[in-house]
């Protein structure tokens, strides 16, 4: 199931002005610009999460209608992103944040963040924040903001030309593509 964003289009209902409603189940939704992507899929369960700073550790409740992001803002492998979703929501790996100035966020490839809603930006250094509303994306997404509703994501401010993909529980194509 593929459509680009215009107006309306994916079957998509208004949640407010400038919102579309997605229908979200337990697949994830591969959300492709012209050089990044977002990968997004609901928590499915309960679960506490753990961050893990470099002075301390913070443990959060994450609800079935929370979503886990994965932002890569450069683009790549889809199942590389796939994998880390699965890693986060299924097996509750805990989430590393790395100091302000550490060299080892310029490397990073993608990042993750799990909330009941997320604002992605351009202006933020790749795994140092702990804030999980926030997440580092690339400047064609900056600005776009995900919330968790039932039976979906609402989105606000998707740019144009974006193409939304549900990805199924299998290996699908779109990723041996990537």
């Amino acid at each position: 199931m593929s459509k680009r964003s215009e107006g309306g289009a994916f079957g998509a209902s208004p949640a407010g002005a400038g919102a579309t409603t997605v229908p979200l189940g337990g697949e994830p939704l591969l959300i492709r610009g012209e050089r990044s992507f977002l990968l997004v899929a609901k928590a499915c369960s309960r679960f506490t999460l753990c961050i893990e700073t470099p002075d301390d550790e913070y443990c959060q409740a994450v609800d079935p209608d929370d979503l886990v992001a994965v932002s890569m803002p450069e683009g790549g492998p889809v199942e590389q992103a796939r994998m880390m979703l699965e890693l986060v929501r299924r097996y509750h790996i805990p989430l590393v944040v790395l100091p302000k100035d550490h060299p080892g966020s310029k490397r990073l490839s993608m990042v993750v963040s799990v909330a009941p809603a997320i604002l992605l930006a351009c202006d933020i250094r790749r795994g140092t924040h702990p804030e999980q509303h926030l997440l580092c994306s690339s400047a064609e997404f900056s600005g776009l903001s995900l919330a968790g509703v039932p039976g979906g994501v609402a989105i606000e401010n998707l740019p144009p030309g974006v193409e939304m993909v549900h990805l199924n529980a299998e290996k699908s194509s779109a990723d041996k593509q990537q």
